[in-house]
C-alpha cells in the first residue's frame, strides 16, 4: 500500500477526532447556518446539516442548542466564509475552505504553512477552477434498495448513489444541494452525515516521497481552528 492510502484511511479514522476541535467547527457551521436563514431547522437546510453532522461527532445536544442561541444573538460573532487557493509541492492544487471572524490572522496562518511546507498561497481562481463542487450525504442503508433510491431521488438532483463501509453516499451538484436534503427527508432516510465538497476535475500521482511531502501540508493546514476543509489534486486511488 501506498502513503496515499495511508493518508486516506488516516483522514477518515480521524475525521471526527479532536473531539474540542470538532465541536468548535461545528459551532461555527451553526453560526453561519443561523445568520443565513435563521435558528429554525425546518426552514434551514444549512442548519438541519450542521445538526446531523453534530450527532455524528456526538456533540451533546446542550452544546448545539447553545451554539443556535448564541448566534441568534445580535452581538453574536460573525464568521465570514473565505476559501484559499495555492499549491502544496510538487504542483498538487489545494482549496481550503475557512470560517473566521478575522481574516488577517487567518490569511497569515494560511499563507504561512503554504511557505513552511514548500507550497505557495495564490491568488483567487488560481486553483477553483480544478474542482467541482458536489453535495454529498451518507445514509443509513437499512433495507433500502439502491436501484429504486435512485429512481426516487433522481428527480431531487441525485447524481451519484455508492455503498461504502455499510452505508449509501448520494452525491449532488452543489446547486442541488437543498432538493436532494428535501428528497432524503421525504423519504424518510436516516442522513448520518452532510456536506459540500469539491472534487477535482483532474489528479496527480506522486510517488511516496513526494506525497509525503504534501502530506505535511495538508495535515498542518487541518490543525488551524479557522480551517473547516481542504481539498487537493493528488491521486489517493493507490
Amino acid at each position: 500500500m501506498g502513503r496515499a492510502f495511508e493518508y486516506r484511511k488516516a483522514r477518515k479514522m480521524k475525521r471526527w477526532a479532536g473531539m474540542a476541535k470538532t465541536f468548535t467547527k461545528i459551532g461555527r457551521e451553526i453560526s453561519m447556518a443561523v445568520k443565513d436563514n435563521g435558528p429554525d431547522p425546518d426552514n434551514n437546510p444549512r442548519l438541519r446539516a450542521a445538526i446531523q453532522n453534530s450527532k455524528a461527532a456526538n456533540m451533546p445536544k446542550a452544546n448545539v442548542e447553545n451554539a443556535i442561541r448564541k448566534a441568534s444573538e445580535k452581538d453574536s460573532a460573525n464568521y465570514d466564509e473565505v476559501v484559499y487557493e495555492g499549491y502544496a509541492p510538487n504542483g498538487i492544487a489545494v482549496l481550503v475552505e475557512t470560517a473566521t471572524d478575522n481574516t488577517t490572522r487567518t490569511v497569515a496562518n494560511v499563507r504561512h504553512v503554504f511557505s513552511k511546507y514548500g507550497g505557495s498561497l495564490g491568488t483567487q481562481g488560481s486553483v477553483d477552477y480544478m474542482f467541482e463542487r458536489k453535495g454529498v450525504f451518507t445514509v443509513e442503508k437499512a433495507e433500502h434498495d439502491i436501484e429504486e433510491l435512485e429512481l426516487e431521488l433522481i428527480d431531487f438532483g441525485l447524481e451519484e448513489i455508492t455503498e461504502e463501509d455499510g452505508d449509501l453516499v448520494l452525491k449532488c451538484d452543489f446547486t442541488d444541494y437543498g432538493n436532494l436534503s428535501k428528497g432524503i427527508e421525504e423519504l424518510k432516510l436516516e442522513v448520518k452525515e452532510s456536506s459540500t465538497e469539491r472534487f477535482p476535475l483532474h489528479s496527480k500521482s506522486l510517488n511516496d516521497d513526494e506525497t509525503e511531502a504534501v502530506i505535511k501540508l495538508l495535515d498542518k493546514m487541518e490543525e488551524d481552528d479557522d480551517v473547516l476543509n481542504v481539498f487537493h489534486t493528488m491521486d489517493m486511488s493507490d
